[in-house]
């Protein structure tokens, strides 16, 4: 599954795997880092305003309780399978059927 048009991509990854691989090298689209804990304790400051969001973990575990606690505070949310290494591997067979 590769990241559609239009949404706010929401990284839940600690800021150390945020500086190793940033999502803004792999997508054109706005990306929000948020901590599952400010989710889970309401001060994630996200709002309708910024479009559906996709919500993407490390390996995909975390951000389906993320989009749950989302969910609950009247945003659209999803979580992205897989995490950040699907996401990679779906871009990369992008590349591929591209060349």
């Amino acid at each position: 599954m590769t990241l559609p048009d239009g949404v706010t991509v929401i990284d839940l990854r600690t800021d150390d795997l945020r500086a190793a691989e940033p999502l803004s090298d792999l997508t054109a689209l706005p990306v929000r880092p948020v901590s599952l804990q400010a989710i889970e304790d309401g001060a994630h400051g996200l709002t309708p305003d910024l479009g559906p969001l996709l919500v993407i973990c490390e390996r995909g575990v975390r951000s389906g309780l993320a989009t749950r606690y989302l969910s609950a505070d009247g945003l659209d949310a999803r979580a992205y399978p897989g995490g950040v290494p699907a996401l990679r591997a779906a871009l990369k067979g992008d590349e591929a059927g591209g060349k």
